[in-house]
């Protein structure tokens, strides 16, 4: 007699609900000790829903089958010398940019679902968890790889990880998975499952991907819609955790939505790194970071909203500052790089007339009135022989730990200041949404290992800018300063003097 195949439904119960069970030895509050502590209700945890029903023996077969393809577009883009048919040496920056500050993230979601996928006490969001942190070391693995071809060639790449724990700018999006990682489980599955995977993901994976494309970078882009079929599922989990909460206790809702705002601006802040490489950092840009923000967030997002309002969710609290801001944090930030590029790991540039024309149409209400006329002094100053440094140290905003370069909502002209008091000290912040989150728990941020801080107490390797360097280990000449004039310009035009050779 043939034995029956199981349905999709009736596997997925035996390869999860039935492999669980309750301890006997010790009690399950003391077994699961850290999902309760948060205030978090759960009447049943069975009604926890996975959509894609996905077990570990079918996610390695599908897993094998698109790494295959991933890995051979990787294999041949190196051996055909893929990096000389990129646009421009430029773009080699928004790799280092990439490598240095966002691969690491997906380790550190790495760690963090792992965790969580240990101390979530029901089955289903546990074997969820358990496969998005899969998922997450094999977007690093791959990232990894992609890049380290660029490694044969550019400057600022191979000391990765090392910079990730040291150099200034790193600290944003470091500081952001470390407070989500010391967060309990079900703030960190709404920080990162759902502010940042479902709400704010797609701006960083789809228009960046596609100016990979755009600029001839194919590996780059292989690898990110290889992942970027992975967040359909971490979106899926994402939405699934806030329904799973909202339904199971009306008491969850007002924790919810306090982590729903404070996660939604602290993801807006460190996507402002995607802004600029998106508006700046493409030698062929294809999509402006204003464009990507109202397809991605206010119409996406948007809808998203609509539909969780039956759940009493609403908008995050400063939705409405972060669209407004889309008109300027690109163009603010990329201007505090260019003052601090002998600090970074990556070049800088000023764009030039033809790029400014088309920030000039992307941004045609704020461009050309508060920032062209910096961009062609500075152009100036370059000509002059006179380019421009800035060797003052910032003021960091201690919650997203960002220079103090922003500006307040609805004045482009005036740099935006907010300060608290806790035990007899004065914080710092960039807006009232780092505020917030700050008097919410300021015990948490004083805590804060702000670089500009660490520098002046000499924890940096010195006072001096070589002894900074040296502690980042920076190549002074090499893997900082101006592009032009750089080893990566010298090569890339070298490569293109042998292009021109070859085709005569």
């Amino acid at each position: 007699m043939s034995v029956k195949k199981l349905g999709l439904k009736q596997r997925y119960a035996h390869m999860t609900r039935g492999l669980d069970w309750e301890t006997t030895y010790q009690p399950m509050d003391k077994v699961f000790p850290y999902d309760s502590f948060e205030g978090i209700k759960i009447k049943d945890w069975s009604a926890w829903e996975d959509p894609f029903r996905l077990t570990m023996d079918s996610y390695w077969k599908f897993q094998a089958e698109k790494e295959r393809k991933l890995y051979a577009v990787i294999d041949a883009f190196a051996q055909n010398n893929g990096q000389t048919g990129i646009t421009d040496g430029r773009y080699a920056n928004v790799l280092k940019l990439f490598l240095t500050g966002i691969s690491p993230e997906e380790y550190q979601a790495h760690r963090g679902f792992a965790f969580a996928g240990r101390h979530l006490r029901g089955v289903g969001p546990r074997v969820a968890a358990q496969m998005q942190s899969l998922d997450e070391l094999r977007h690093i693995q791959t990232q990894i790889h992609t890049i380290s071809h660029y490694n044969k060639y550019f400057d600022g790449i191979g000391e990765f990880p090392h910079m990730y724990d040291r150099v200034w700018y790193l600290s944003v999006p470091k500081s952001f998975f470390d407070d989500a990682r010391s967060a309990g489980p079900f703030e960190f599955m709404i920080a990162i499952g759902f502010a940042f995977e479902y709400v704010l993901t797609n701006l960083l994976f789809v228009p960046f991907m596609s100016g990979a494309a755009y600029n001839g970078d194919m590996s780059t882009v292989t690898f990110g819609f290889s992942a970027q079929s992975d967040e359909s599922r971490h979106m899926t989990l994402g939405i699934e955790v806030i329904k799973f909460l909202l339904e199971q206790h009306p008491d969850n809702l007002p924790i919810v939505q306090k982590w729903v705002d404070k996660w939604f601006w602290r993801g807006h802040r460190v996507l402002g790194l995607v802004a600029m490489m998106m508006d700046y950092m493409l030698p062929k840009p294809v999509m402006s970071w204003k464009e990507a923000w109202q397809i991605y967030y206010t119409e996406a997002g948007g809808a998203l909203f609509q539909d969780l309002a039956r759940y009493g969710l609403r908008p995050p609290k400063y939705a409405d500052i972060a669209t407004a801001e889309a008109e300027h944090i690109s163009h603010q930030n990329w201007a505090i790089f260019y003052q601090y590029t002998h600090a970074a790991a990556f070049h800088t540039w000023a764009p030039d007339a033809k790029h400014m024309d088309w920030l000039s149409e992307k941004y045609p209400n704020t461009f050309d009135k508060y920032y062209r006329p910096r961009w062609e002094m500075w152009n100036q100053m370059a000509k002059e022989g006179k380019r421009f440094y800035n060797m003052a140290l910032p003021q960091l905003c201690q919650c997203c730990q960002i220079p103090m370069g922003y500006t307040e909502p609805g004045d482009p002209t005036t740099i935006c200041f907010r300060s608290s008091q806790y035990k007899g000290e004065t914080y710092h912040f960039c807006s009232d949404g780092c505020k917030d989150i700050f008097d919410a728990e300021p015990e948490k941020f004083v805590q804060s290992w702000l670089p500009v801080h660490q520098i002046f107490q000499g924890n940096c390797g010195g006072a001096t800018i070589p002894d900074v360097l040296n502690y980042y280990r920076l190549a002074n000449g090499a893997d900082n300063m101006d592009y032009v004039g750089s080893p990566d310009e010298k090569l890339w035009n070298e490569w293109q003097a042998d292009k021109l050779k070859t085709a005569v």
